[in-house]
């Protein structure tokens, strides 16, 4: 396993917040305590891949992207290094190739950073889109 640049349970407790989610959520949505997530995210356990693969789906996060971040993964796999033209992931969203070829001229650090921030921004905006749906539906009610 590679040194860790990023501090894995500091990101890994952003991204929950900004779902936002509480750790007895994502405890029920992937299986593992709260008190051992709450231990992650603290610093004081850096998680197994077993853990990484439970929490990956409930956070947002492909389980080959949280598994790069984490370091057990090299950075050079085609979703996040290399220039793959359509290329898909496992949810069914396509890499822009500009991204993935910019991404592989960066040191490792860098991509890491990159796909975190992201993964993050990724699920800010579907959580402003829900709301604005929401709020649209209670719109069309009043209305």
């Amino acid at each position: 396993m590679q040194e860790n640049p990023i501090d894995l349970g500091q990101l890994i407790k952003q991204q929950r917040i900004s779902l936002p989610m509480t750790l007895q959520e994502l405890a029920a949505a992937s299986g593992v305590s709260s008190s051992h997530l709450g231990r992650i995210e603290r610093g004081e356990r850096f998680p197994s891949g077993q853990i990484l693969r439970k929490i990956a789906g409930p956070l947002g996060f492909d389980e080959d992207e949280l598994f790069t971040l984490a370091g057990y993964l090299s950075p050079h796999t085609p979703h996040i290094s290399e220039p793959v033209r359509n290329y898909q992931t496992k949810n069914g969203n396509t890499l822009d190739p500009w991204v993935a070829r910019t991404l592989a001229q960066e040191p490792v650090e860098v991509q890491r950073m990159a796909v975190s921030i992201l993964a993050i921004l990724k699920n800010i905006a579907r959580s402003m889109k829900q709301e604005e749906n929401a709020a649209r539906k209670t719109d069309i009610k009043q209305g």
